[in-house]
């Protein structure tokens, strides 16, 4: 089990940081934009005690919220 959790942290890390160096060449704008679905999608999951359209929902409207606030 312990060799188990390490595997699946290290895949983890290994995936955040993939994911944080592809956000090295984003506008500012974009980066807002990708800031605001994020949060959206978790204060939608977490209003809707965690649906599926609750979750889009609100990663939809926290995109819109964060490009319109890039301006």
């Amino acid at each position: 089990m312990k060799t188990l959790k390490r595997v699946v942290c290290g895949m983890l890390v290994s995936a955040t940081l993939v994911g944080l160096a592809g956000c090295a060449n984003m506008s500012s704008r974009d980066k807002n934009t990708a800031v605001g679905a994020g949060v959206g999608a978790v204060g939608g999951a977490v209003l809707t005690g965690g649906s599926t359209l609750g979750t889009v929902g609100g990663a939809a409207v926290g995109g819109i919220i964060g490009h319109e606030i890039g301006k």
